[in-house]
């Protein structure tokens, strides 16, 4: 992973002690309110219904063991003994005082954290396949160019106040496991004929109340021009994107007002402008190259009889929650924090520690954060799946559900959030009671559910199989549901099916549509292709018809 220079550690800290300042001021009546929002912002501190909530950056979701043992101590000094993991590979605390945010800042600088430009309308953190470096359909390792552009955008002087939030993902895989086409800017690595690697660009994606797939504009960018188009794009989006209306001032908006080639033949024009930019040094490149790359692998282990062990967890887990690994002997584990009847992305301070001793022992002291909100080690040798396994089942974080039913994505909702319009924690709960039964989950298969207490969409639930919106009905909460959602290849926004239905309702809805897909589907048809061959129609009767 990435390492902080002397640099590095005197901006945090830098910026930890102007903070520190401004809460001062505010907490004398020095600053009002207004005039503390926009710093607080810039520094990952919201205000939410019942209290100041914390959001921490974690750059492409690489944690490693001594930075999740410092998240461990804030959640346990700062917080109610528990941190949230975001669908942006983040983690937010949602009890700090503010008085206590300097603090908890300086003690994230201690391990090389932040909370910079985690909110505010700037370039957020920057994201990834939570495989990245280690995948086996890989191209090139997403974390280098990632980090590149995290360099370049934090504290940008002509992107830290955007016309809104902007939000870039870079993806290496052959599989999009980054969302590419739901982000303001997606980066898919490819290499051309040549063999070269370079970027497909992708512009004004996003989800929230105009979701949007991104378009490309450049199918093949050299390496080396990764900067300077960047910067071509930011600054048209800078020029042209709009300041007079939030609800108008996302790029996406921007590109379907000029449309995509007048848009294309702006970044073009604003990149040949600036031709005299310099190239990405190579020596640059390779330098951050250098802190990915890691130490050698050594001889691949050779599985033992152990793994033969005779115990269905074991096995369930092994299947669901175990990926391939681009290096012989190794493995590729998901940590599922969506225990049954738990509150997705949700873990305990006692459990934070625990993983970051689980990580040094079997992980070669890495952990990733994934956009499902849930963990991964990368680097597990195939012997140690079973003592890994063993340690988890111990700590509760064995759950064998990874891409299965109960694996679902929710946003805090109602229970925190302001701007919620009903509870999302509450209906998660529900449905993953409702599908507790492993052989009923192992029975559906792969399927995603998605839900979000508001329009903003943070549990993007227009990609889910199944999405779930709250919507607000003359003061109650009821629940709009779309299908057909996909974030990945074949990206697709979901549909709604019919009129929302109220909020006992949901969990019942969510098994009449399984109950549905299960009746019709072919052979090892996923619910996407269910849906595709029979129809948006066929759903809808199933839902609503004699209810």
């Amino acid at each position: 992973m990435y390492r902080y220079d002397d640099f590095d550690r005197a901006l945090v800290r830098q910026r930890a002690a102007q903070f520190r300042d401004q809460v001062g001021r505010r907490l004398s009546g020095e600053l009002s309110e207004a005039s503390f929002t926009p710093l607080r912002l810039m520094n990952g501190v919201y205000l939410q219904r019942h209290a100041y909530m914390l959001r921490v950056a974690i750059p492409y979701g690489v944690l490693s063991p001594d930075q999740m043992r410092k998240l461990a101590h804030i959640a346990r000094k700062y917080d109610r003994g528990e941190g949230h993991f975001t669908t942006r590979q983040n983690i937010q605390y949602n009890w700090p005082k503010l008085e206590d945010v300097p603090n908890i800042l300086d003690d994230l600088a201690d391990v090389d954290m932040h909370a910079i430009q985690t909110s505010g309308n700037c370039i957020r953190n920057v994201t990834t396949d939570p495989f990245a470096g280690v995948a086996a359909d890989e191209i090139d390792d997403p974390r280098v160019w990632a980090e590149i552009v995290r360099q370049w955008s934090s504290l940008h002087p002509e992107y830290s106040f955007l016309p809104r939030k902007f939000k870039v993902a870079v993806n290496g895989a052959a599989e999009d496991r980054a969302a590419i086409r739901f982000h303001d800017i997606g980066l898919q690595l490819r290499r051309n004929g040549d063999g070269e690697i370079g970027f497909e660009v992708y512009v004004g994606g996003g989800q929230g109340r105009t979701p949007r797939i991104a378009r490309s504009i450049k199918r093949f960018l050299p390496t080396a021009k990764l900067l300077s188009y960047m910067d071509a794009i930011m600054r048209v989006y800078n020029q042209f994107g709009r300041r007079d209306n939030k609800y108008k001032a996302r790029i996406k908006i921007l590109v379907d007002a000029l449309g995509i080639d007048r848009f294309s033949e702006k970044v073009e024009e604003e990149w040949s402008a600036a031709k005299g930019a310099a190239n990405l040094p190579s020596a640059e490149v390779a330098r951050i190259r250098a802190f990915f790359e890691g130490l050698p692998y050594g001889p691949a282990p050779v599985p033992s009889s152990e793994l033969a062990i005779v115990d269905p967890d074991f096995q369930r887990w092994r299947d669901t929650n175990i990926a391939a690994h681009k290096v012989p002997g190794y493995a590729i584990a998901t940590l599922s924090l969506k225990p049954i009847g738990g509150v997705p992305g949700d873990m305990a301070d006692e459990h934070m520690d625990a993983v970051a001793d689980l990580a040094d022992l079997y992980s070669r002291g890495e952990i990733r954060v994934t956009h499902e909100q849930n963990l991964v080690f990368p680097h597990v040798k195939i012997t140690d799946l079973v003592a890994l396994w063993q340690s988890l089942e111990r700590l509760g974080l064995a759950t064998a559900n990874a891409g299965l039913v109960t694996d679902m994505i929710a946003c805090p909702g109602l229970d925190f959030c302001s701007l919620a319009n009903g509870p999302s924690i509450s209906v998660a709960r529900d449905i993953s009671n409702r599908f507790a039964d492993a052989a009923r989950a192992d029975e559906i298969g792969p399927l995603s559910i998605k839900i979000s207490g508001c329009i903003n969409a943070c549990g993007h639930h227009h990609v889910g199989d199944i999405g779930i919106l709250g919507v607000d009905k003359k003061g109650d909460a009821f629940y709009q549901i779309t299908l057909g959602g996909v974030p990945g290849n074949g990206a697709a926004i979901g549909k709604i099916i019919g009129p929302a239905v109220p909020a006992d309702k949901v969990t019942d809805a969510v098994e009449a549509l399984v109950d549905h897909y299960l009746a019709l589907r072919t052979s090892d048809e996923k619910f996407a292709d269910t849906l595709s061959r029979v129809g948006l129609t066929s759903f809808k009767e199933a839902l609503y018809v004699g209810s």
